[in-house]
């Protein structure tokens, strides 16, 4: 079995990561483009043709099923990538995970990319699944930028930039942006009131792997020998996986499960 994900840097660790958990024995391809970062500001033609690009690399090792892990590539080029690639190939999108969010009502905080954030697909989501919930949508500028390339102390401005713009009785936050699951835990920690019950966090990477499974016709098999192989794509060309997903634990899972080549 073989399983690609694509994004533009390294948010797809955290549905690779996800993958490798539920199938040690899969072969992961992570396919990015970092020199294309961010993706956000771009308009939707441009970014569906370099999110085309990017999966046309994923699909050319001939994996089994490909996960575009990244709301904004989902948003404008999965009707794309789609169209080209299946039904040879399936493509598995991602969504905010903003239903089982809302679902308990209350104060439910949207982080996501400034581009994201207010778009028209955001606030259908919203619309279609917040239910009671007061939905508070609340940019992020800088946050993934920082966390592609391990820059800590960006990541704690942009961290707590957002979490200043969060309402103070926030029950839930639904994590809008793959890159920002990488720091679930400073995010959690920065929003988190004293006296407040729990802050429940909502990301997509267990979700959107395990309907990659469902497609194929796979069952989870977490007991499995880690024997899958790791290639790492960057532009088109195999890499070694960067420096800065080693800082995140999801990248040293992926390190240390398999030999990468």
């Amino acid at each position: 079995m073989k399983i690609a994900l694509m994004d533009s840097g390294i948010g797809l660790l955290a549905a690779a990561a996800a993958v490798r958990r539920l199938r040690p024995d899969a072969e992961l391809v992570l396919s990015s483009d970092p020199g294309s970062m961010p993706w956000g500001p771009r308009t939707p033609e441009d970014l569906t043709a370099l999110a085309l690009d990017v999966a046309r690399a994923a699909a050319a090792q001939r994996p089994d099923a490909l996960i575009i892990a990244c709301n904004t590539a989902s948003v404008h080029a999965l009707p794309a990538i789609r169209a080209e690639l299946e039904p040879a190939l399936p493509v598995i999108g991602t969504v905010p995970a903003i239903k089982p969010a809302a679902a308990g009502g209350g104060s439910v905080a949207i982080w996501a990319t400034p581009a994201t954030t207010g778009s028209p697909y955001q606030r259908g989501l919203i619309a279609e699944f917040g239910g009671t919930a007061e939905v508070a949508e609340v940019p992020c500028p800088g946050l993934a930028d920082a966390v592609e390339h391990g820059d800590e102390a960006a990541i704690d401005r942009a961290v707590a930039a957002a979490a200043a713009l969060t309402p103070p009785d926030v029950r839930a936050v639904v994590l809008g942006c793959t890159h920002y699951e990488l720091v679930a835990t400073r995010i959690r920690d920065a929003v988190q009131r004293p006296g407040r019950p729990p802050l429940a966090l909502h990301a997509s990477a267990g979700a959107v792997a395990a309907q990659a499974l469902r497609r194929i016709g796979a069952e989870p098999t977490p007991t499995a020998a880690p024997s899958g192989a790791l290639t790492v794509l960057r532009a088109g060309r195999v890499a070694a996986l960067p420096d800065a997903a080693l800082t995140y634990a999801e990248g040293r899972i992926l390190a240390a499960g398999a030999p990468v080549r």
